[in-house]
């Protein structure tokens, strides 16, 4: 076995211990917050939502058939054109109007910092209009806070039912495989997060991070800082969503976002694996066709080995992804998550140089 084939062995098998220790949120046991201690008896839900009529009447019902009865529940209006505010009203939870946004102010940023200044929780929990929790889902979340405390976050496992919606994967995986998550992991996920309204008027806030897209990436700093532990799961069987139900525009869009604003935020060191491994599966991407129709490739351009090299990654990615996401056949054509992800990539680093990206209707900064 050459050098070449040792290499891409090798980066296979980085993908293994990259992707499968990703822990799942802990189910709330009998030490863990339940519907009738005092720890749990003040929980305010709280749901940013703009145009968000189609996913937040599935969230509404979900908590309604929660183990975990929160306090109160307020949808924050963020300025909607749609039916979303007499959706919440209907549902029966208290919808808050905010005033205008205002300059140096993200949407998100100023519906929760509304929302928190209008809530008597004691215990905040903040969840995208696009979640679906299962019944077990707030219990499971206030008994991770009150044993760990700080800051805890969960990364929804990403319901598709679209073809297009398969091109998600590899931004799903990566986004996973490279940060370190369970108990002081130090990352934070906006979809669920629970804190205590004493931890985060102590870190500031909203408002400390106003001007945020990706918010909870700094929010998570401000807690470090303050000496407050962050810690985060993924939600598979605890709390799923549909990512950008709204049309292929809207899922580049929302990754081109997430890209361009996240990109200073890297922890690099921790992603220098996620770099190896991509590399074997790029590698893998290319071989294959160019052994099958005659491309300019390096290495030995016979169709057995560049067969197994596929092959090997396709099952890989079969494997691994099932944690993450309902991805199945896109797993076996890899090579075209590859190329929508390099695209995308591009596109983000384009939009990094103009300085700003458009997202529901808003510019939004990235830098």
């Amino acid at each position: 076995m050459d050098w070449l084939a040792v290499s891409l062995v090798g980066r296979w098998m980085i993908g293994w211990p990259l992707s499968l220790w990703l822990p799942v949120l802990p189910a709330a046991d009998g030490d863990g917050a339940t519907a009738n201690d005092d720890y749990s008896a003040s929980v305010s839900v709280l749901i940013p939502a703009r145009n968000e009529a189609a996913t937040l009447p599935k969230l509404l019902q979900a908590l309604a058939a929660q183990t975990l009865r929160p306090q109160e529940v307020i949808v924050i209006d963020d300025h909607s054109s749609d039916a979303t505010a007499a959706i919440g009203r209907t549902a029966g939870v208290r919808v808050l109007q905010p005033p205008p946004l205002p300059r140096g102010w993200c949407g998100k940023t100023w519906a929760l910092h509304q929302g928190v200044q209008a809530c008597s929780g004691e215990r905040l929990v903040f969840l995208d209009a696009d979640t679906e929790p299962a019944p077990d889902f707030l219990a499971s979340l206030l008994a991770a806070l009150r044993t760990y405390g700080g800051l805890v976050s969960v990364q929804p496992y990403h319901r598709t039912e679209r073809p297009y919606e398969q091109l998600s994967m590899l931004f799903n995986l990566v986004g996973l495989m490279a940060v370190p998550l369970g108990p002081g992991g130090g990352v934070a996920f906006g979809p669920a997060m629970a804190t205590s309204r004493a931890d985060y008027l102590r870190i500031g806030g909203h408002a400390a991070v106003a001007d945020k897209v990706v918010e909870d990436w700094f929010l998570a700093h401000l807690y470090q800082r303050a000496d407050l532990p962050v810690s985060a799961w993924i939600g598979m069987g605890r709390i799923a969503y549909r990512m950008y139900p709204g049309g292929i525009a809207d899922l580049v869009s929302g990754f081109n976002k997430n890209f361009a604003t996240a990109a200073g935020e890297v922890r690099w060191p921790w992603m220098l694996g996620v770099l190896l491994w991509l590399s074997g599966l790029f590698w893998a991407a290319w071989c294959l066709p160019a052994s099958l129709l005659g491309w300019p490739m390096i290495g030995d351009p016979a169709l057995l080995p560049n067969l197994v090299l596929y092959a090997a990654f396709a099952i890989q990615l079969l494997v691994i992804t099932r944690r993450v996401g309902r991805f199945s056949w896109i797993n076996l054509v890899f090579p075209i998550p590859v190329l929508f992800f390099l695209g995308v990539f591009l596109l983000a680093i384009l939009n990094l140089e103009r300085g700003q990206v458009r997202w529901k209707g808003r510019s939004v900064p990235t830098r």
